[in-house]
């Protein structure tokens, strides 16, 4: 029977992540369950950075992004010796089980736990999108509303000075923001892992737009870690009749209020996770999959191939 659940996020901080500790916390309070909120993610745990949750305790905080329990890395959780010592701190506070909030690598960390008699439950919190077993990850959508204002804006400017704009987008190495980012704002090129890129291509592309089509601007959307933006944009000026300018959104995309679709997916995802832990399950992790709350086994989450956008690339293809 589960007593006291323990709530932490993990990994990058995402819009949403406050929403979900405070579905964590309702719903467990209102089974009876006490909720222990764990400060900076797993290092929380080695440290015993605890903090109990009352409902006031998440009062007012799902209109703010970042996450109010904070967030670290701690690569060595990977060693035994140390995960064993956050289990003994664990039953120490008499924490039953844990929700923990984040990315892939929080993921294969609530596995470990769950492994050594802890039960633990999964929820998605990145930007990126890049969280198998799921449609959506919490954070998602506010980022996306991010990128696609300042990319609206950037349009504003480009078109008043013959410029192309190389806007660069977070994604890791998952292109769905830039891809959804793209097909929102109506840009002229969007470069992901998924497209591969070809230096050659972009400019012969943007030569065609400026020359044959006579456009008096352009946005082409890339992924980060593809290439460097600002030696493309020098590129650009130098070879095609655009001015080029790059601008990388960077982290401004990971804060923020959150979204309705964001809020909503958070609570309804801590409500999944909160009612698993009461049904006994660990080890699973909670998505959203044809707009209906789901859960897997974690490692078969982990083992899933990436969610293929071809429909999404074609349907870009045939807006440009």
């Amino acid at each position: 029977m589960v007593r006291k659940i323990g709530v932490l996020t993990s990994g990058g901080d995402a819009p949403g992540m406050n929403a979900a500790i405070r579905a964590v916390t309702r719903i467990a309070l209102n089974n009876g369950v006490e909720v222990v909120g764990v400060h900076n993610g797993y290092r929380g745990l080695l440290e015993e950075t605890f903090e109990d949750l009352g409902r006031t305790s998440v009062s007012d905080i799902m209109d703010r992004g970042g996450t109010v329990l904070g967030s670290a890395r701690l690569p060595e959780f990977k060693e035994e010796e140390v995960q064993d010592t956050c289990i003994k701190n664990l039953k120490r506070a008499g924490i039953d089980a844990l929700v923990v909030i984040g990315g892939d690598g929080s993921y294969r960390g609530a596995l470990a736990m769950t492994k050594k008699g802890i039960n633990c439950i999964g929820l998605p919190g990145t930007i990126d999108n890049d969280i198998p077993g799921t449609d959506f990850t919490i954070g998602f959508d506010t980022a996306l509303h991010t990128c696609v204002e300042n990319v609206d804006k950037l349009r504003d400017t480009s078109s008043s000075h013959h410029r192309c704009s190389i806007v660069e987008v977070m994604g890791n190495h998952c292109g769905d923001l830039a891809l959804y980012t793209a097909i929102s704002c109506g840009a002229e090129m969007v470069i992901t892992p998924e497209t591969g890129y070809d230096e050659l291509e972009v400019i012969e592309k943007l030569r065609y737009l400026g020359e044959a089509v006579k456009k008096n601007h352009a946005i082409v959307i890339i992924s980060e870690k593809i290439c460097d933006v600002d030696a493309l944009a020098k590129k650009v000026s130098a070879t095609t009749d655009f001015s080029g300018r790059a601008t990388v959104l960077g982290h401004i995309q990971r804060g923020g209020s959150p979204t309705p679709t964001d809020r909503m997916l958070a609570s309804r995802m801590g409500e999944k996770a909160v009612d698993l832990l009461m049904e006994g399950i660990g080890g699973h992790c909670v998505g959203i999959i044809d707009n209906q709350i789901t859960s897997m086994p974690i490692d078969e989450a982990l083992n899933r191939p990436s969610q293929s956008r071809k429909a999404l690339y074609r349907l870009f293809d045939r807006l440009v």
